[in-house]
Formats: structure tokens, C-alpha cells, sequence
């Protein structure tokens, strides 16, 4: 099974579990193609087979974290300024599952009015600045180049420089807008992933939803009364199916293994770390997996 490896704090999770996992042997047969460096010094030391898209383009499954995700499913992503390479990875994957907390629900993409990045060139930056803000004054854009502690501009992964799109209201057009950046000279990529994620998780405070697009039907919810989960047990939480006993979640969710369709799945695996029900859940989606 090939597997795309976010970038992020879930995504970290995600990975540090899928080391240990793979040091016992309870997975075999699987290699991950990193969304940015640090991803891959975290796989690396973790002895994870890697790879990348030239010896890989045909990748299973991508599971990372998202910035804001609105009722369709679109996504703002790459605040952790590994938006270039995350879209190539995620774009190329047959399935590309988000896990979120109900804090990044928004009714529109930059609703949050937090960050959406977009990757330019360092050349002539100020310049693409100023168009970047030009272009959404309707929205009340304000376009800030990202600097890092240091005071000096942020640098990707790729040696570009990230200029952050804060917006007053939500973008009317997603579609158009991701078009129109896209279409300026000097700007190599944009944190907008329109129609790419299969299926969203959301954790809240009542429990966890499973929202899927329309290739996978209706969203399915989650309740506490839904799963059952104690310290060291391991559960089923039918995320596509009803759950049958016991209760318990926490506000924190991650996923840690993965198959290669969500459509053949028969559940979550719920794993509870630690022994309070605030403390970190793990979901394993279930399902026939391929090296």
C-alpha cells in the first residue's frame, strides 16, 4: 500500500503511529510518500519505507489535517507552508481522507478570517503581493508576506516565499478565485484544495462525523452512544454503518493506519491513548488494503 504522509500535527501523529505499528509488524507492506521534509525526517527516523511520486505517481491513500473545510468539502490547507507539495501528493491519490476538528468548519473558504497561503516565487514577491490583494478587494483582503522567528521570510520547502491572504469575508468563488491566482505570473501554488478530499472527520464535542463527497453518499454521524471504547480495549465504531454499544470520545482525533478505499470499509477501529476521555483517539479505517 502506498500511503501519502501529511504535514502537520495529526499528520505527525499519524506517522509516529504508523512507525511504531510497522516496528511490532502489525502492518506490513507499506510505503509512504512525504508531503514535505520534515515529514520525511519524522518517517525516516521512524524507519518507514519512503518514496516519491516519480518512482510512486499512483498513491492509495493520503490522510493529513486541514486549515478550514466548508459544507461541500473544499479545503483551505498549507498554513504549515507545505501546501505545494501536499496538493501534488494528495491530488495523485485515490483517496485523500482529512481529519479536522469542528473548529475548522467554515460556511465559506476564508471564513475563519485566519490564513490562506499562497506560494510565489521570491523574485519581484512585493509585487505579486499587491496583485494577490488587488484581486480580492471585494472580499477585504489584507496579503501579508509570512516571515518565520527568525524576522527573515518564510522559505518552503521549495525556497519560495508564502504570501498569507487574510480575508474579512468568505471568497464568493472558489473555483474562480483559485483560477485567477493561479493565473498570475510568479505564483507557483494556492492553499485552496477545491474538490480533492473523499471523505472529511470531524471531531467535536459530541462526537466524531464522517462527511464524504458524493462519490462516497451521505455524511455519518458519530454519536457517543455509538461506540464503545475503554483503556486498552480496542473498538468498533461503525463510521459507515450504525454503531452498536457503550460510549466514549474524546475532542481530539487522528487516524493512524489506512486502507486504499474508503468505499470497501467496514468501520473505524476506535484506540484510546491514555486513560481520560479528553486524551487522544485513534481511528483505523478498516478495509482490504495493496503494497
Amino acid at each position: 500500500m502506498v500511503l501519502g504522509l501529511g504535514t502537520g500535527s495529526t499528520a505527525a501523529f499519524v506517522v509516529a503511529k504508523l512507525g511504531e505499528l510497522l516496528k511490532t509488524g502489525e502492518l506490513t507492506n507499506i510505503i509512504g510518500v512525504p508531503t514535505s521534509k520534515r515529514t520525511e525526517e519524522q518517517a525516516r527516523s521512524l524507519n518507514i519505507p519512503l518514496s516519491i511520486l516519480d518512482d510512486h505517481p499512483h498513491i492509495d491513500l493520503a490522510i493529513d489535517g486541514a486549515d478550514e473545510v466548508d459544507p461541500l468539502l473544499n479545503l483551505v490547507k498549507g498554513r504549515g507552508g507545505a501546501l505545494l507539495r501536499e496538493k501534488m501528493v494528495e491530488a495523485a491519490s485515490d483517496e485523500f481522507v482529512v481529519v479536522a476538528d469542528e473548529t475548522k468548519l467554515v460556511d465559506g473558504l476564508g471564513g475563519s478570517k485566519l490564513a490562506m497561503p499562497v506560494e510565489v516565487v521570491q523574485f519581484c514577491w512585493k509585487f505579486n503581493l499587491v496583485r494577490l490583494q488587488e484581486l480580492f478587494k471585494d472580499e477585504g483582503v489584507e496579503a501579508k508576506l509570512r516571515v518565520g522567528e527568525d524576522g527573515k521570510p518564510y522559505l518552503t520547502d521549495n525556497f519560495n516565499y508564502i504570501v498569507d491572504l487574510y480575508f474579512e469575508n468568505p471568497i464568493k468563488d472558489g473555483y474562480a478565485a483559485g483560477k485567477e491566482i493561479s493565473g498570475l505570473e510568479g505564483v507557483v501554488e494556492h492553499g485552496l484544495f477545491l474538490d480533492m478530499a473523499t471523505a472529511v472527520i470531524i471531531a467535536g464535542k459530541t462526537g466524531v462525523e464522517v462527511k464524504s463527497n458524493e462519490k462516497m453518499g451521505n455524511s455519518t454521524p458519530l454519536k457517543p452512544e455509538g461506540l464503545y471504547c475503554s483503556t486498552g480495549n480496542l473498538a468498533i465504531a461503525s463510521a459507515l454503518f450504525p454503531g452498536e454499544q457503550g460510549m466514549c470520545f474524546g475532542f481530539q482525533v487522528t487516524i493512524y493506519t489506512l486502507h486504499s478505499s474508503l468505499k470497501n470499509s467496514s468501520g473505524l477501529i476506535v484506540h484510546q491513548i491514555g486513560k481520560q476521555h479528553s486524551d487522544w483517539y485513534v481511528l483505523q479505517l478498516r478495509g482490504e488494503g495493496k503494497a
